[in-house]
């Protein structure tokens, strides 16, 4: 497909580059506990994921396997037009921008507990509209899709002949049971996840995607083989034992993320500085500063960053205000986090005048 300059975001000169990529660093990313320092934070509440698996603990071993290439069986295109639901993971923003992409953003509110609008939806469909991007459960907000709305999306998707990409790495952690898979209810649908944020194994880097349209599985595999060719034996080898023994291990982690949620819960409802849409599953909530309470959000995050060295994720690495907070309470122990909130509540009495 032919491409042509496309402008940058207003106030930036510079202009991307026929046929290339233009990636740039995002605040999630430059302000990341990492970057911040693990050693400057008592209580981390920024965290996406539940706790990072310890290799010992998964009994498995890998002296039988041989370092060769593994089996290879693993993109919108510039200048079309994407609809991205918006808050999101920042991958699933910055990669269509990166592409050269015209995305229009189908935005959650707070004032609809965030859930799609689906009269809007079909409003931003274009005739060059190729691709419609969702994540549920959602990241930040926790909040799910019903199998009735998840269909009536794809239908919208199947009339417009586009695909539409869900990405449902959260799915395990949805608290009443998940609809289907969408690449089961559809060739027009596809289904991404990965080892990252339900099952504490980000560190391997193992993901996948589903779809039935043969021609596109197709496409994405060849993709995938310029790109890399294949996965690491060793992250894959991990991969598929954790997910063979996964009835040992994830009921533990759900059980974990249960209790944190009633912790969280318990937390907010008495709260007169936070008000929440309560998270159907995942491990993140996504609660905002009540404006009537008067607190200086700046004076907030800088008591509680450097006073009470607890981190939270400050709503503009979603593209929102900062009086909106995503709290993971997936990472940490039940413990760290009744500390991280405790922290919290002390940040916002010392910042309200």
């Amino acid at each position: 497909m032919k491409t042509k300059n496309a402008s940058t975001k207003k106030g930036n000169s510079s202009r991307i580059r026929p046929g290339l990529l233009s990636y740039r660093r995002t605040p999630i990313e430059i302000e990341s506990p990492e970057q911040f320092g693990y050693q400057n934070i008592r209580y981390n509440l920024t965290e996406s994921s539940v706790p990072d698996m310890v290799y010992a603990n998964l009994d498995i071993t890998l002296e039988d396997s041989v370092l060769a290439y593994t089996s290879h069986t693993g993109a919108p295109e510039p200048e079309d037009h994407i609809i991205i639901l918006h808050p999101n993971y920042v991958t699933n923003i910055e990669t269509p921008r990166a592409m050269g992409c015209h995305p229009d953003y189908l935005r959650l509110s707070f004032e609809r507990k965030f859930k799609i609008d689906l009269e809007e939806l079909e409003q931003l469909m274009k005739p060059d509209t190729r691709l419609i991007s969702i994540t549920y459960p959602h990241n930040p907000t926790g909040m799910t899709l019903t199998e009735s709305e998840l269909k009536q999306i794809i239908s919208l998707a199947e009339s417009q002949g586009c695909y539409l990409l869900v990405d449902e790495t959260y799915r395990d952690m949805t608290f009443s049971t998940p609809p289907p898979y969408a690449a089961a209810l559809s060739p027009n649908a596809i289904s991404i996840s990965s080892m990252s944020k339900s099952y504490g194994l980000p560190g391997i880097r193992i993901g996948w995607l589903l779809t039935r349209d043969e021609a596109l599985s197709e496409t994405f595999l060849a993709a995938k083989e310029q790109i890399f060719i294949c996965n690491s034996v060793v992250d894959e080898k991990i991969a598929e034992y954790f997910l063979s023994k996964k009835g040992k291990f994830f009921p533990k982690i759900k059980k974990h993320i249960r209790e944190n949620f009633e912790t969280v819960k318990s937390w907010m409802e008495p709260n007169e500085w936070l008000e929440w849409v309560e998270p159907t599953g995942g491990c993140v909530c996504f609660p905002k500063i009540i404006s009537s309470a008067q607190v200086d959000v700046e004076k907030f995050y800088a008591i509680l960053n450097h006073k009470y060295k607890t981190y939270v994720g400050p709503g503009h690495w979603f593209e929102m205000g900062r009086q909106y907070m995503r709290i993971g309470y997936g990472w940490p122990s039940n413990k760290e986090l009744q500390g991280g909130l405790l922290c919290i509540t002390k940040a916002l009495e010392e910042a309200t005048p």
